[in-house]
């Protein structure tokens, strides 16, 4: 499996919560409308939590983590998938409707996104 993951900082004009609002319940569903289109097999949302109960558990590492609003992972069986997908007058129209509307809640300049393979090291899926 291909992975797509895809490190999301919100437009400056909105608040975490409007983002957050936006990104489920009207961006959500339009990546559910193009999947097939797209080959998409798998599509998560991780929302960031921000308690200051869980601060300790970050700053053992020393280090600054980057401020993300979220990520966002998509799953393709194959890299032949997405090529196939973005082959296809309807993959490149679902491609530049995400688009569309990624921009008007992400600041994309400041999101990096980049593709990956798993790699299971405590997954149910995979034997000890």
């Amino acid at each position: 499996m291909i992975k797509l993951v895809f490190c999301l900082t919100r437009q400056p004009s909105l608040t975490r919560a409007e983002f957050a609002r936006y990104w489920w319940e009207t961006h959500a569903p339009l990546v559910r409308a193009h999947s097939e289109a797209l080959r998409i097999r798998r599509y998560t949302q991780s929302h960031t939590v921000d308690d200051p109960r869980l601060r300790p558990a970050l700053a053992v590492r020393s280090a600054e983590g980057a401020d993300y609003d979220g990520v966002a992972e998509l799953w393709w069986d194959s890299v032949e998938d997405i090529a196939a997908a973005q082959a296809t007058k309807e993959g490149r129209a679902a491609g530049r409707t995400l688009l569309e509307d990624e921009r008007r809640f992400i600041d994309l300049q400041r999101s990096p996104i980049f593709f990956t393979e798993d790699r299971g090291v405590i997954d149910p899926t995979t034997p000890r």
